[in-house]
């Protein structure tokens, strides 16, 4: 069940995490260029097995959402972190259809639960992380999908995503669900006051097209972060390819900013497109990718708050709405695409799936643009103002490949590449990093984004199959007083800890 490796890295910066307790406190020097294994574990084989992973520094504990077979929360105990444990299971099915999210605050632990039938209200269940007894269970909006603790312990949010069913009969609201702790009393916010300015959000860049939807109903919530203040919010609208704004203090929704697109014809966002043209080639094209974010993280940095966004990319793909299709299998405008023939062989664009629902801009019937899914990237974004700070263009793919070219998977090029999926910041010292996983490249590529304008590499780690939790434990919090990383992957259940090497 245990499994150890090393994987070697250069030394890159030296940093310096402090540790400290009630009574002492210690400074320690840390690399974080020299992330190695210390163990893994293997919860239970065969997809969904281990999705997030939530810490308990009280009690030295891992909780990590496994749906591979039944609905439960395994624990894990990491007092010893070369050694991994499985201690039990906690059986949440009573609850509902599944459980999608965990998290941790002050000995509680909340666990997102959609309903038997998704389209249906949601749970968060809370348990005491001690005893793992209930301790409240709380209605939320429909298909909770992510769940976090404001860093002051006050608030619990969800993210409901409120997908509609495979025919479209039956299509909840998108919403935020904000918990009192001290109360377990929730209020919901949903997305229709912005109905009114659907035509200007959408100009710049909202989505908004499910088979028959009101506003409301068509947005998405996917992931939320939370300032480390407490008071503000921000949740990726992933289909919609936007973000929005919450205000936790009066409980509302104060905006909402669209990310706009992506130009794969300038040279700094050049695309590998092709999984038919037998190499890695990366080349521009007159194509647009739409951001469409899945987790989000927040940091500050000299009083301005800060979001990064890993931009896997989404399609809504059901019975009665399905909005992926190939380029070589649509019209492309002759005067847009002067040499659309030779762009739609399957070695250059023809593979690659763009939407059906825009690109028509003069609605003649063919494409006089192109928007294709994800961006292949991160990027940094002014939590206020929503102006875009960073993207990592193509570099997040080359650094992969730079470093260990086993791990990119050519066969993806023509479906969203390395799908950036995870995403969680870490302080060591006075630098910040940025933990990505990379969900098709069974990876995580870690980023000194202290200088936010020119992030630089720091080390590509091999993971479990594809990672989707990304969990970075402080030293002062961590079991063995040391910064640790905790990677779950849903494609293989392991759950694997990394710790850097202490100067």
């Amino acid at each position: 069940m245990f499994k150890k490796w090393k994987y070697a890295a250069a030394l890159l910066v030296v940093v310096m995490a402090v540790s400290c307790d009630d009574n002492d406190e210690t400074t320690i020097n840390e690399d974080p260029g020299t992330f190695k294994e210390l163990d893994d574990i293997e919860l239970t084989e065969g997809e969904a097995a281990a999705e997030i992973s939530a810490y308990d520094p009280a009690t030295k504990q891992l909780f990590v959402v496994n749906n591979a077979s039944g609905s439960v929360v395994d624990v894990i105990d990491v007092s010893t972190p070369t050694a991994l444990i499985y201690v039990k299971s906690i059986d949440v099915a009573q609850y509902g259809g599944g459980v999608n999210s965990v998290a941790v605050k002050n000995g509680l632990l909340a666990a997102a639960i959609e309903a038997d039938t998704k389209t249906d209200n949601g749970k968060i269940v809370v348990f005491d992380t001690k005893t793992l007894t209930e301790k409240a269970v709380v209605n939320v909006g429909a298909l909770p999908d992510m769940v976090t603790f404001s860093p002051d312990g006050k608030y619990i949010l969800s993210a409901n995503e409120g997908e509609p069913s495979d025919d479209y009969t039956a299509d909840p609201v998108g919403s935020v669900s904000i918990i009192t702790v001290s109360t377990f009393a929730a209020t919901t916010l949903d997305f229709a006051g912005f109905a009114g300015q659907a035509d200007a959000l959408q100009a710049k860049g909202l989505r908004v097209f499910g088979k028959n939807a009101s506003f409301a109903q068509d947005m998405e919530p996917e992931y939320v972060a939370i300032s480390a203040d407490s008071k503000l919010a921000w949740a990726t609208l992933q289909e919609n390819n936007a973000i929005a704004y919450i205000n936790l203090e009066s409980k509302t929704v104060t905006g909402i900013f669209p990310l706009g697109f992506k130009n794969h014809s300038m040279a700094e966002n050049v695309l590998d497109a092709s999984d038919k043209d037998n190499s890695v080639t990366f080349t521009s094209y007159p194509i647009f990718g739409m951001y469409l974010p899945d987790a989000i993280a927040s940091f500050n940095q000299n009083g301005t708050n800060y979001v990064i966004t890993v931009n896997e990319g989404d399609v809504r793909e059901y019975s009665a709405l399905k909005e992926n299709v190939r380029i070589k299998d649509v019209i492309l405008d002759a005067t847009a695409f002067p040499d659309g023939a030779a762009l739609k062989a399957d070695a250059k664009l023809g593979r690659l799936y763009v939407t059906n629902t825009m690109g028509d801009t003069d609605g003649d019937g063919d494409y006089d643009k192109l928007y294709n899914f994800g961006g292949r990237s991160f990027t940094i974004w002014n939590g206020s103002t929503g102006e875009l700070v960073h993207d990592s263009g193509s570099k997040l793919e080359k650094d992969v490949i730079e470093k260990n070219a086993a791990l990119y998977d050519d066969a993806r090029s023509d479906d969203k590449g390395v799908e950036p999926e995870g995403v969680t910041i870490g302080k060591m010292g006075n630098r910040t990093l940025a933990f990505v996983g990379l969900e098709r490249a069974d990876a995580v590529v870690i980023y000194d984004i202290t200088n936010m304008s020119s992030p630089t590499l720091v080390q590509v780690l091999q993971t479990g199959d594809a990672p989707e939790g990304v969990l970075f434990i402080p030293a002062n919090e961590s079991p063995n007083g040391k910064s640790l990383l905790v990677v779950s992957s849903e494609g293989d259940g392991k759950v694997k800890v990394f710790q850097p090497d202490t100067l």
